[in-house]
Parts: C-alpha cells; sequence; structure tokens
C-alpha cells in the first residue's frame, strides 16, 4: 500500500468534529485457532510504544497475558527515542520489535522509512468505526485529546479561557507552562494544529508568551496543581482524570482539541508474527476499548462509549480539532525550533 493513502484515511480522520457513536456492536472475532496456537508457541510479543508507565495501559496489557499465556516484553520510552530503537534494529537488522505503537504521522513516517510489514487480518477490525481506517500496514486503536488544565484557585472564574486565542493575553505572558513542541509529543501535535487551524500568525503569538517548555508531563501537571503556574499546555484529558480531587479544571477550547490517534503497526522482521496479530486484536475488543473509555482515552470502536462509566459520557461531548499531518511533520517541527530557539 502507498502512504499516499495512509494520508487518504488521516483527511478523513481530521475531518470529524465530534466522536462518532454507533449502537450496532459486532461480538468480538478471534483469530483463526491455528493462529492462536502459533502465537503461543512462539511465545512472547515484543511491544514498543510510549505511554511512559500509565496504570490503566499497563493494566491492559495484563489482560493480554491473562488470557492468551503469552508474556508481553515490554519496550516504554519517548517517541522520539522509540523511533531511534526501531531505526537502529532496522539498519542493522537485528529485529526484537514485534508490535509499534505510535502516533498516526509517526506510524505513516515508520512506514515510509520502511520499517513496517502488513499485518494480516485482524477481525475485530470489522467493529471498527468509519471515522478510522485500517490499512495494510496500520490499525487505528485509540486517540488522546489535548485542552487546557487550569488551577482554579489562580484563575478566577471570570478569566477562565474559552478559546485558545484567549491564552495569548499578554496577562498570562511567563505563566503557562507547554510541553515542548520542538520535540515528537503533545506539545508538535499542538504546535502542528494550531499552525493549520489557527495560522502561523497564532504560533508567533503564543511565542511570544515566554511559555515555560518542558517534557516531563506528570511533573508539570503537579506543579499547576501546586498552584506554582496557573496553566499548562496541552493537557490530555486522561490524565487530568487523576487530578480530579485536586484544585483543577481541564477546558476544552471552543475550537476543539488538538489530538492524536495511535494506530499498530507490525514491525518488519517481527520475531512473533503470529502473536503480534493476535495483539492487535486483542486491543480492539470490547474489554480493551471499554478499559480505553473509562480511563478517557477515546476508543475507535463502535458502540464502546454507551458502556463506559462516567468517563466515557464525558467523552461524547468532546470536540476535536485537528491532528499533525505526515507530510508536514519535519517542517513544523523546524519551525517550532525557529519560534522556541
Amino acid at each position: 500500500m502507498r502512504v499516499t493513502q495512509f494520508w487518504k484515511a488521516a483527511a478523513i480522520l481530521a475531518a470529524f468534529a465530534t466522536v462518532s457513536l454507533s449502537t450496532t456492536v459486532r461480538a468480538d472475532e478471534e483469530l483463526p485457532a491455528d493462529v492462536v496456537a502459533a502465537a503461543k508457541k512462539e511465545g512472547k510479543v515484543a511491544f514498543y510504544t510510549s505511554f511512559l508507565g500509565a496504570k490503566a495501559h499497563l493494566d491492559i496489557i495484563k489482560t493480554f497475558e491473562a488470557k492468551y499465556g503469552i508474556p508481553v516484553e515490554l519496550l516504554d520510552v519517548r517517541a522520539s527515542e522509540m523511533t531511534e530503537r526501531i531505526r537502529t534494529e532496522q539498519s542493522s537488522q537485528r529485529y526484537i520489535g514485534d508490535v509499534v505503537q505510535n502516533g498516526y504521522a509517526g506510524l505513516v513516517q515508520n512506514q515510509k522509512d520502511g520499517f513496517l510489514q502488513p499485518h494480516g487480518d485482524i477481525p475485530n477490525a470489522k467493529n471498527m468505526l468509519p471515522d478510522h481506517a485500517v490499512t495494510e500496514m496500520g490499525v487505528p486503536c485509540y486517540v488522546l485529546g489535548y485542552g487546557i488544565l487550569v488551577n482554579t484557585n489562580a484563575v478566577k472564574p471570570d478569566e477562565m479561557p474559552k478559546s485558545w486565542k484567549d491564552i495569548t493575553d499578554p496577562k498570562w505572558k511567563g505563566k503557562i507552562i507547554s510541553d515542548d513542541p520542538r520535540a515528537l509529543g503533545g506539545g508538535s501535535v499542538m504546535f502542528s494544529t494550531f499552525e493549520d487551524k489557527l495560522g502561523d500568525d497564532y504560533n508567533v503569538a503564543l511565542s511570544k508568551q515566554a511559555l515555560i517548555l518542558s517534557r516531563d508531563i506528570g511533573n508539570d501537571e503537579q506543579r499547576v496543581a501546586r498552584g506554582e503556574y496557573p496553566m499548562r499546555i496541552p493537557q490530555l484529558f486522561s490524565n487530568w482524570l487523576r487530578l480530579k480531587s485536586l484544585p483543577v479544571k481541564f477546558i476544552a477550547p471552543t475550537e476543539g482539541l488538538p489530538f492524536i490517534r495511535f494506530d499498530f503497526g507490525m514491525l518488519k522482521g517481527a520475531p512473533h508474527p503470529n502473536a503480534a496479530r493476535l495483539f492487535i486484536n486483542h486491543y480492539l475488543s470490547e474489554q480493551v476499548q471499554t478499559a480505553y473509555a473509562n480511563a478517557g482515552l477515546i476508543p475507535v470502536m463502535k458502540g464502546v462509549l454507551d458502556k463506559a462509566g462516567e468517563a466515557g459520557q464525558e467523552l461524547k461531548q468532546i470536540k476535536l480539532m485537528g491532528t499533525t499531518n505526515p507530510d508536514t511533520l519535519q517542517q513544523m517541527l523546524d519551525r517550532a525550533k525557529q519560534l522556541y530557539p
């Protein structure tokens, strides 16, 4: 499959404004018995991702191990570090990783670099929401939405930002902590989305706000909760659920949330290809997709939000703004480095 077909799927993804919902749910489907047996014989699956220790994700891995008795070897590092690890393995032909879970733009780049192979039939993909497209090389998994984290003691009710444009007010200069837009991650997704939807002038205006750039997400969230900074951008909705007992609020700006869709790919030369297919299929099961929704992550399968708890009901109201364009990813990183030298 050509990379351009990947981007056609991205155009559809970026176009949808709210979470789609369907009550028509197909029962989970298993891979053929001989594939399951071969996966168990392979003995393990090596999984590369970048959720950085989030408990919900670790718990989901345990559901796969419990169901199939196949251990998961986890590499959980930042996206840039994961890419370098894959590049090293692929260039040396020392194939260790089986499955990579990457942001959509990152997975497209993995394919361009020749690091992926076709994943084969994934039965549960038949239950995918129409906004998402399974391709020969990529399988959607879940969506992350980014808003604004505000300290409710430091920001008065009438000062609460309603729009992304509100945070360019001079009164917030030097008071906003931000994920670094110069490296792959939430900051770069935010920067790319702003460039596309609000224009370069907006990114220029935001860069003049003397943002405090950091990549220590958990600590940065706590710094806002303690009142060291009144705001943090971009803030994951899913992370905010853990902070609800603290004096903080999640703001979903009127323009919507920048977002990342995380997709699965099977790495070229994967030593455990059957276990990899089984692993990907499990992640599209109702059990895992519901766990995602309850953790504040937007599922990609039909009917899941109807069965999720309070977080799932909140997710129904989420409006999405835009995401990274794989074709301009490096250009956006370069532009961010110009504005944040």
